[in-house]
């Protein structure tokens, strides 16, 4: 598929071009200046023609912020990979010096170049704009990012330019040293059931990033020292060492008392409704703070939307062990999850390379059991002789006979139980019965839901 990339200093107007051109609120949009970081993907659609859309950071130079340089290379992958470049820039502002900094680097790139001039809302700012053929990169686009106004001229150069044939940047090739990145882009595998989509979640700081760039094996996303560095939650397709799945990132969840800024409230708000869409969360906790109370609330969100979870333990290189130290950390998460606690608990160290392939292996593995479907004879034959030999203790006088079970035909494991008195069967009961589930048809990692209906 083409991909177009759109590029330029900050706060002119890229990601909310690229919301309108996905076609949805991906990108986070905010007044602050330089909310962008990582290089962000989705996929739009032009007369019948579909190409990929990438969003990047502002382009800043000699800002002495903390983050300048790593915008700066991941502004550089996107234009290597992009078969055709939108160059934004702003209207109200006119031509800035920064602007021909970047125009000098797209030059350079020797791709196709187009001059977006955003914010053009009036008939006025319409003669402010032949102010920027000084950048000398050819015929320019008036556009509203906002309203959508002039976006069709727009796209239609677009499309004619990638329509030439040119040759995408990027080619099929061996695997780094962990897995690599198709071509194709992500937003095409978010629709398809057949790919385990995997959200990679924890509080800020934990790892997230360098997990996915490793796994990925190249600079994906913008890794430092700073809690929050990540603010989009970024979908990235993996395939390598035969595991196929969908990659996404995630911005670090903080309790609600310790949002204080806007930016990282639409963060954590992404990083939410990517456990919502996902199918299982790798939940990565920091060894050297331990599994805190917002570890917990992470977890419980995951359980509540009924996806399937790997805890993943970084930092392990960096704690002092003993002879039952490892045994001892896996009891204590245990305890703080239970009752369930039929969780995969690995180890790990990003920065040493230590069971980081294992992790996907177990997601993509608890993902094919949150799918499985169990043959109602089957399910029957099992369970009713443990129900039989360990029945439901009586309330009120009343015997309670359960006859029948079968699963139902949803996306997780959902069991019905029919009975004579449903109302009568307590909680302890019903955890006997899951943990008997779990323990016949292995469903590690997967939340599971018992119901009890009138026979």
């Amino acid at each position: 598929m083409p991909i177009v990339a759109i590029v330029g200093r900050p706060n002119v107007g890229k990601s909310t071009l690229f919301n309108r051109l996905v076609g949805r609120r991906e990108a986070i949009v905010d007044s602050t200046s330089g909310v962008t970081r990582d290089r962000h993907y989705g996929t739009s659609e032009w007369n019948g023609v579909e190409f990929s859309v990438i969003d990047t950071g502002g382009y800043v130079d000699q800002s002495g912020d903390l983050f300048e340089e790593e915008i700066k290379k991941q502004i550089r992958l996107a234009v290597e990979e992009a078969d055709c470049i939108l160059f934004m820039v702003d209207v109200r502002e006119g031509l800035t010096g920064m602007d021909e900094d970047v125009a000098t680097v797209l030059r350079r790139s020797k791709k196709p170049v187009f001059v977006v001039v955003n914010k053009v809302d009036t008939y006025k700012q319409v003669h402010e704009v032949t102010e920027f053929y000084r950048l000398g990169l050819g015929d320019l686009f008036s556009i509203s990012a906002v309203s959508g106004s002039g976006t069709g001229e727009l796209l239609d150069a677009v499309v004619g330019a990638i329509g030439r044939g040119h040759t995408p940047a990027i080619s099929d090739g061996d695997p780094p040293a962990i897995g690599s990145v198709e071509t194709r882009h992500a937003s095409s595998l978010q629709e398809s059931p057949d790919i385990p989509r995997i959200a990679i979640v924890g509080r800020p700081n934990a790892g997230k990033s360098s997990l996915v760039n490793l796994l990925l094996g190249n600079h994906r996303a913008i890794v430092t020292p700073v809690p929050g560095t990540t603010r989009d939650s970024t979908h990235t397709p993996y395939h390598g060492y035969g595991l196929d799945c969908l990659l996404i990132d995630t911005a670090g969840i903080r309790k609600k008392g310790k949002v204080t800024e806007d930016v990282e409230f639409y963060s954590v708000m992404r990083a939410i409704r990517s456990i919502e869409h996902s199918d299982v969360c790798i939940l990565m906790v920091d060894a050297e703070r331990g599994f805190e109370g917002q570890d917990l609330n992470i977890f419980s969100l995951i359980q509540k939307n009924h996806k399937g979870v790997v805890i993943v333990v970084n930092k392990w290189d960096l704690i002092g062990k003993e002879t039952n130290t490892h045994k001892e950390f896996e009891a204590m998460i245990r305890d703080r999850i239970a009752p369930f606690r039929d969780v995969p608990i690995l180890f790990t160290s990003v920065t040493r390379k230590q069971r980081i392939l294992k992790a996907l292996e177990m997601a993509i593995e608890v993902c094919h059991r949150r799918t499985k479907k169990i043959p109602t004879r089957e399910l029957n034959d099992t369970m009713l002789p443990i129900v039989e030999q360990y029945p439901p203790p009586k309330l009120k006088d009343k015997l309670i006979r359960i006859k029948y079970v079968t699963q139902l035909q949803k996306s997780y494991p959902i069991f019905i139980f029919f009975c004579n008195h449903p109302q009568y069967v307590k909680e302890p009961y019903q955890r006997f019965l899951e943990n008997k589930l779990r323990e016949r048809f292995s469903f590690t990692g997967v939340p599971i839901e018992i119901f009890f209906r009138q026979k």
